[in-house]
């Protein structure tokens, strides 16, 4: 298997390859360390060298730049403001996001979400997943009992404001099984628990 993988294979071949641990078939995002004052001048004199290394033996290779000691300084900057503020003055951004965003890129995942009166959870799934295996993640007996699945989009829920906006506009949707959950969908699961038709959120 070639290093990275290949994204194109179906989720069950991944979620087989995955019980094997084989490092060749891993992707690998190269996080490189800079010092508080390098990384805000966005210099040091290794990064070429390093450029040049990882081009040589992993060509096309994401490459982020982070500073330990910056994200440490935000961490102890408990206030929001005061951590905008730092950023604002240095004229900087924290990696974070970055680091994850691109890392859940790299390894074919997505996000989808379910929601309930006391919170809202997120799920990780790989790309491709169908809903009821999608169901699944949050119990066994939803993936089992899976009838079908009531689905709208974060972005939808954003712009419309509210899952009865999202109705009358026609953004949510009843799905079946040969759906493929999209990254950003909120759902809510309908599966026979035995004796009736039970409605549950994912919690």
């Amino acid at each position: 298997v070639a290093r990275g993988g290949d994204k194109t294979k179906k989720p069950e071949y991944i979620e087989i390859l995955n019980h094997h641990l084989f490092l060749t078939s891993k992707p690998v995002i190269y996080l490189v360390n800079l010092s508080e004052k390098d990384y805000i001048r966005k210099k040091n004199k290794w990064l070429v060298k390093i450029k040049e290394w990882i081009d040589k033996n992993d060509p096309g290779a994401m490459v982020i730049l982070l500073s330990c000691a910056v994200e440490l300084k935000l961490l102890d900057l408990a206030d929001e403001e005061e951590q905008k503020k730092y950023l604002e003055e240095n004229k900087t951004t924290s990696a974070l996001e970055k680091i994850i965003v691109n890392g859940y890129k790299a390894l074919n995942l997505q996000y989808f979400f379910t929601s309930g009166k006391d919170e809202v959870k997120a799920w990780t799934i790989q790309k491709g997943t169908k809903a009821p295996q999608a169901a699944g993640r949050i119990h066994t007996d939803f993936e089992k009992g899976f009838i079908m699945a009531e689905v709208m989009n974060y972005n939808d829920f954003k712009e419309f404001g509210s899952e009865a906006e999202c109705k009358a506009n026609g953004k949510y949707r009843q799905k079946g099984r040969e759906y493929v959950v999209e990254d950003g969908d909120i759902i809510l699961f309908k599966f026979n628990a035995g004796a009736g038709l039970t409605d549950k959120k994912k919690k």
